[in-house]
């Protein structure tokens, strides 16, 4: 059964382009040029990944990503945002926002399919699907859930791959570099920027007091180091 992709994009050329490759693709397509049923279709049917325009009639794709993260039943579909802005405060609110990539108008349609696969391998369970525990965190990878505190906490993809990549690794030092080869490939909407911004998030879920972090610590002028409490 072939994966589904909702689009969200005013242009009619455009989603017709854009429908007209994913199908090619293997993909189905399910166009919308308002944001008005993208939600309800979805909570109905979700599909396997979201592809959104910022700038749209009726609302905006910002506001539909919004929406999407604090919805239970679809907050961790991935999401790629397709739009025409292009400065690198829009791409950081999107990464802010819980996008797993931002594409910026004109695309290659090439590129385009390419980068929906590649984040869509990154939504797959992970190869090693171990469970890590340490004090009130519970990392489990075959299911791709986070547990802090007793409470299951919503994550990305992205946000729970690049948690799993540090916690499996306690005690070394990676670069920025280092880590987006490791986790985003060869996505090339991110920067060093892009991987504290996920920083960021994940300390605000894992940790108690986020602007003095107890496991995931910045060292200066060289990346970052999980630190596994003592005795775990």
């Amino acid at each position: 059964m072939s994966q589904s992709v909702f689009v969200l994009e005013d242009d009619a050329d455009i989603s017709r382009l854009v429908q007209h490759h994913l199908e090619a693709a293997g993909f189905s397509v399910k166009p919308y040029l308002t944001p008005s049923n993208i939600i309800p279709d979805a909570e109905r049917q979700p599909p396997a990944l979201f592809l959104l325009d910022i700038m749209v009639p009726g609302g905006d794709g910002l506001d539909v990503c919004r929406r999407l993260r604090s919805n239970a039943s679809l907050s961790t579909i991935p999401i790629i945002f397709l739009t025409a802005r292009a400065g690198e405060n829009d791409r950081v609110l999107g990464l802010e926002l819980g996008a797993d990539d931002y594409i910026t108008k004109p695309f290659a349609t090439r590129e385009l399919v390419a980068r929906v696969k590649a984040v869509l391998r990154r939504f797959e369970r992970p190869t090693s699907p171990s469970i890590i525990r340490f004090e009130e965190v519970v990392i489990d990878a075959g299911a791709m859930q986070l547990t802090v505190r007793g409470e299951l906490t919503t994550t990305t993809a992205t946000e729970f791959r690049l948690l799993d990549y540090l916690a499996r690794h306690p005690g070394r030092v990676y670069s920025r570099d280092h880590l987006l080869d490791a986790v985003w490939g060869d996505a090339r909407f991110v920067t060093p920027r892009s991987v504290d911004v996920y920083v960021r998030r994940i300390r605000e879920k894992i940790e108690i007091d986020p602007e003095n972090p107890r496991y995931l610590k910045t060292v200066r002028g060289a990346g970052y180091r999980f630190e596994m409490p003592k005795g775990e």
